[in-house]
């Protein structure tokens, strides 16, 4: 064979294996677009599903979806969501055309258990709950609270009634064991199962049993509050300063610590006039000291406090 024929040869050959490349692209091309422009069918919900709820046959309808848009863990046939004899329940919300994915619901024959919602490290902690400390029914499942406990502290031989935050910013997972009523109507529960890490549920179970539990409902996405404060009987009356806490009581003797110094001040220095007037005599060095002369009686004065500062007026004696 000449060189001119080998040469020839071999690039009928690469021209051969290009031409080839160039066509399965054009094809795998051709294919991608097509799927991507088909649809394929995938279960929806045909009602609303919430917590608990078995899925059957007319709860699930089946509804063209792009190839290009079908969620993961998505059923495309009866086959794989609904078996005989193998029940299916509702884990989470799911809300009417959504489609039904593998997380949201039980595995094949499983009831409907809470311990598939909770995140690694965290628990499921019950607490007794009423109508009323459960904001009425209007708490419902994936909802933050605030978790407040009512007490009785002892003060010395006194009891007081306190309130404290104990919890902030925790998940509800479940209200009783309905979330909603058939007609969607908020129903009261009276137990409510809350998302919480170990210790905090270690204080739910010491807080029920040492007082009440009561849901405060927060904002979504609303940031912990650092500093909270312990609200007892006397932050009940009105405080004209706005405030849970109160000035603090004036001291005897406290002069010049404000209007009620002063009124003390006052009140003290006429008190040592009434026992020094009113003393017994007594034994000084071995000699009886009589005890002091009352002062001699002063005019009527009426004395007016403006601010911390007393001014004395006497009074009476007009036309003397």
């Amino acid at each position: 064979m000449t060189r001119q024929t080998m040469i020839a040869l071999g690039a009928a050959i690469l021209l051969g294996l290009f031409a080839v490349y160039i066509a399965n692209a054009f094809i795998s091309r051709s294919e991608t677009k097509a799927y991507q422009g088909a649809t394929t069918k995938v279960a929806v919900a045909a009602v609303p599903l919430s917590y608990g709820v078995d899925l059957t046959a007319d709860k699930v309808r089946f509804v063209d979806y792009p190839n290009s848009s079908i969620p993961p863990g998505a059923f495309t046939n009866a086959a794989q969501l609904l078996q005989p004899g193998k029940k299916r329940f509702a884990l989470l919300p799911i809300a009417i055309n959504e489609p039904i994915l593998a997380n949201k619901i039980s595995a094949e024959g499983e009831g409907a258990s809470i311990s598939a919602l909770l995140p690694e490290g965290m628990r499921a902690a019950t607490v007794r709950i009423n109508d009323v400390s459960g904001v009425a029914g209007f708490i419902q499942p994936n909802d933050r609270v605030d978790v407040l406990i009512t007490r009785s502290i002892a003060s010395g031989d006194r009891a007081s009634t306190v309130t404290d935050v104990l919890l902030q910013n925790v998940r509800v997972i479940a209200m009783g064991t309905n979330a909603k009523s058939a007609d969607g109507k908020p129903i009261p529960a009276r137990t409510s199962t809350l998302e919480v890490a170990p210790l905090d549920a270690q204080k739910l179970a010491l807080g029920e049993a040492a007082g009440t539990l009561s849901l405060v409902l927060r904002k979504p996405g609303e940031q912990n509050n650092p500093v909270v404060e312990t609200v007892s009987m006397n932050d009940l009356r009105y405080n004209m300063y706005g405030g849970a806490r109160y000035p603090s009581p004036a001291v005897v003797g406290a002069y010049g610590g404000g209007l009620g110094g002063a009124m003390a001040g006052a009140m003290q220095r006429t008190a040592d006039e009434i026992n020094a007037a009113n003393s017994p005599r007594v034994h000084v060095g071995g000699r009886k000291v009589a005890k002091k002369a009352a002062p001699k009686k002063a005019a009527p004065s009426v004395e007016i406090y403006r601010g911390t500062t007393s001014n004395q007026y006497q009074v009476g004696g007009y036309g003397s």
